[in-house]
């Protein structure tokens, strides 16, 4: 009977549910593998893969299984793959992230001699890896980070990773202006090509946790005077508007589904790229349910990974790229 012949219910959305064709053909978000980026550990020393006990599945790779895993990347048509070192020695500087033949630097050589272009190389741009103390940063006498001596010593990473090879440098370590000061240093230097992924939005989260062990972090006590309080949304938007006015090519929120509003918020705010880091303890909850048999694994991938689109990430940090690009997602 005709809507206006008093039919009930008269509007019928179901009618565009019926069949996977028609879900598909009006499916308003989609994920494709070049909006996602691998994030990959390598480990100095090691001559095979490191499990990470709380993240099933992801290793500390050795030089040459992160040179192999970058070639598949590559060749599943991934939006790049983001790079962390996991140094043997440490010291209060964190003077192997400068060091070119530190394991990272070394790794980005590496990468890049494998994939050249055709994979966007990127580099995780923070101390906390290579410091005895666990720090983002430089400490000052009293023990707190010194935010304006840190600056310096990023600078000086940025040029080690863009001479390693790296297309994209991250800066993670939510210092007061680390995007200003590195961009003036990449200029300075001949580098303007050089892209920056801003960590704009980088809260101090209780999903953290793998990612410690996956970095042999050296932490005692925690990050919340320099990473944001979790309940502040707005001032992850001032961050990401920051990070732009000094230079910054793209803004990351991390993490992301404690933080789709945050994404939502900075996706309105800046012309930018938005990136957005699926992290480990988001990684390892999925993980634990589905070996339980608590959830449907494949099902929960997409909709976590779709989620983070939706909210209006242009990118998607997550350790399940590689795998979704190969098998579950339509290339």
């Amino acid at each position: 009977m005709p809507a206006d012949q008093g039919s009930f219910p008269a509007v019928r959305p179901r009618r565009l549910r019926r069949t996977p064709a028609l879900r598909r053909s009006v499916a308003e978000t989609h994920v494709r593998p070049a909006q996602l980026i691998l994030p990959a550990f390598v480990r100095e020393g090691a001559d095979r893969p490191v499990p990470i006990s709380s993240m099933p599945g992801v290793v500390q790779h050795s030089r040459e299984t992160l040179r192999r895993t970058a070639a598949e990347a590559a060749e599943a048509g991934l939006g790049g793959i983001m790079l962390f070192g996991v140094p043997e020695r440490k010291d209060a500087t964190g003077s192997g992230a400068i060091d070119p033949d530190g394991i990272l630097n070394l790794a980005l050589a590496d990468v890049r001699a494998e994939v050249g272009d055709e994979l966007t190389v990127m580099a995780d741009l923070c101390l906390d890896e290579f410091t005895d103390h666990g720090h983002c940063g430089v400490l000052a006498e009293d023990g707190t980070v010194d935010n304006d001596a840190t600056l310096e010593v990023y600078a000086a990473m940025a040029l080690a990773q863009v001479s390693a090879g790296a297309h994209v440098l991250g800066p993670s370590g939510m210092m007061d202006g680390q995007v200003g000061r590195i961009r003036a240093a990449l200029d300075a230097a001949g580098h303007t090509d050089a892209a920056i992924l801003a960590y704009s939005a980088k809260y101090a989260s209780a999903f953290f946790g793998p990612f410690r062990e996956a970095v042999d972090s050296s932490l005692t006590g925690d990050r919340k005077t320099y990473q944001q309080d979790p309940a502040n949304g707005r001032e992850g938007v001032r961050e990401a508007l920051l990070d732009v006015a000094e230079g910054a090519d793209m803004v990351m929120v991390k993490p992301a589904l404690a933080y789709l509003d945050v994404i939502a918020a900075v996706r309105e705010a800046v012309d930018v790229p938005v990136a957005a880091y699926n992290i480990s303890g988001e990684y390892a909850m999925v993980e634990g349910a589905a070996a339980h048999g608590w959830i449907d694994r494949d099902a929960a991938i997409l909709e976590t990974l779709t989620s983070i689109r939706r909210a209006g990430a242009d990118l998607v940090l997550t350790y399940w790229a590689l795998e979704a690009a190969q098998r579950l997602l339509p290339r």
